[in-house]
């Protein structure tokens, strides 16, 4: 039996106002939330018992994964972190490696493979990494982890957010409290303990921290620059992805690429390179824009 956990409390703050209405991990790519997705994802490599972790706008949360079979909720009234998070999470897991990964990340790491990395590997953790340079903060060399924000070892690499670690580094960590696990990785190299990572060279890795980088990772998507997860089904190679069920008037002007969920596109508008939710209704031109149902806040 594989196991997992989605980190999915964050609050999303470099995403508003668009994060005050939904939480990040449920913003829709493709037509359909990502949390959803990474779950199914996971699901399909054969992980059987999904820890989630939730805090901003929870009930949203609680109420689009609590019922999927296999996934437990964690709901974490404070704000607990990438470390207080997963430590509070043992209580859900058996003495066996636990896969970690960011619940508002697209990429197209292997999580089966990694996971049977780590385990052959004999390591107590296996942090995913490759090159980005807008992220590279992670110093290595070709033995493992080295440093964070630090330029002490051979390299820097981007961490993915990705990870594969033994319950036991996560015990040290104080329960019940906000902590971050990069802050106790430094803890662990001070005391001499080996970090291990596993650096992968294309993963199509897109973190969806502001509303210029979704919608890229959707213009990405549609152009068949990035690979569709088979969650979302077989890339179409199509430009402009409209849910079935939309009301789309017949005067409207589609241009370079749109992503349309179920919702109303008026007789005149115009869309360019935006991504509209579900609910929304859309009466002119709309260029680079994330359309909602409601004002934004």
């Amino acid at each position: 039996m594989k196991q997992a956990m989605i980190l999915a409390a964050g609050l999303g703050t470099r995403l508003r106002p668009y994060s005050l209405i939904r939480p990040k991990p449920l913003f829709p790519v493709l037509n359909k939330p990502l949390l959803i997705a990474t779950i199914e994802r996971l699901q399909r490599a054969g992980f059987t018992r999904i820890v989630v972790n939730c805090h901003h706008l929870a009930e949203q949360i609680i109420a689009a994964v609590g019922e999927i079979d296999g996934v437990i909720i964690q709901h974490e009234p404070e704000i607990l972190g990438t470390g207080g998070g997963p430590r509070r999470a043992l209580e859900h897991f058996f003495d066996a490696p636990v896969l970690i990964t960011n619940g508002d990340i697209y990429h197209c790491v292997d999580f089966s493979g990694i996971y049977h990395t780590h385990i052959r590997s004999g390591r107590k953790i296996t942090m995913v990494l490759h090159d980005c340079r807008r992220f590279n903060q992670v110093s290595v060399n070709s033995a493992g982890v080295t440093g964070f924000g630090d330029a002490a070892g051979e390299r820097m690499l981007a961490y993915t957010g990705v990870q594969v670690v033994n319950p036991e580094v996560l015990e040290p960590i104080r329960n019940h409290a906000c902590s971050c696990i990069i802050d106790h990785y430094r803890g662990l190299l001070r005391d001499s303990v080996f970090i291990g990572y596993h650096e992968i060279s294309d993963p199509h890795w897109t973190d969806m921290g502001t509303p210029g980088d979704y919608l890229s990772l959707h213009g990405r998507l549609l152009c068949g620059q990035t690979p569709w997860w088979e969650e979302f089904g077989k890339y179409r190679g199509v430009m402009h992805l409209v849910e079935p069920t939309a009301a789309v008037a017949s005067s409207v002007r589609l241009i370079e690429w749109n992503c349309v969920g179920r919702a109303k596109i008026s007789a005149g508008a115009v869309l360019s390179r935006s991504v509209v939710w579900d609910g929304a209704v859309v009466k002119e031109v709309c260029s680079d824009m994330i359309c909602i149902p409601s004002p934004v806040p």
